[in-house]
């Protein structure tokens, strides 16, 4: 089973998982990757985190040094998840200016989304880099 959309917590994750006797993994993903970008393995019994890149997808995680976040927090690495992927968009249509704070010059997509990044390549969502409202 796969649970995506939201963030889930470790209790009713591992609640699903004692219940149904199967393994159940975390997606993770934007409308401009076009779905899941990331997915938990089946074999990994932590839970919390949503996996490590799918293929053909790349992760990249960036210094936000304005919220204490930098690649040499310890015990891990933490900052804003960047992806880059064939799938992800190319920018938003007539919208130079909203493009240019989505995509950086390597064509990587800032998701707003601030990560803890494990040794094993899986990564944790913990923040938002950007104050937005969505509605349930």
């Amino acid at each position: 089973m796969v649970t995506a959309s939201a963030p889930i917590s470790k209790e009713v994750l591992e609640f699903m998982k004692v219940c149904f006797s199967c393994p159940v993994g975390e997606a993770y993903g934007l409308s401009e990757t076009h779905g899941a970008a990331t997915v938990t393995r089946q074999c990994d019994p932590v839970s919390g985190q949503v996996g490590g890149p799918l293929p053909p997808y790349v992760l990249r995680i960036k210094d936000l040094p304005e919220m204490n976040y930098t690649l040499e927090d310890k015990p891990y690495p933490r900052g804003e998840v960047c992806i880059r992927g064939p799938a992800c968009f190319r920018g938003y249509f007539r919208d130079a200016a909203k493009t240019a704070e989505m995509l950086d010059d390597k064509g990587f997509v800032n998701t707003g989304d601030v990560c803890v990044l494990y040794p094993n390549g899986s990564i944790r969502i913990i923040d938002r880099s950007k104050n937005i409202f969505k509605l349930s």
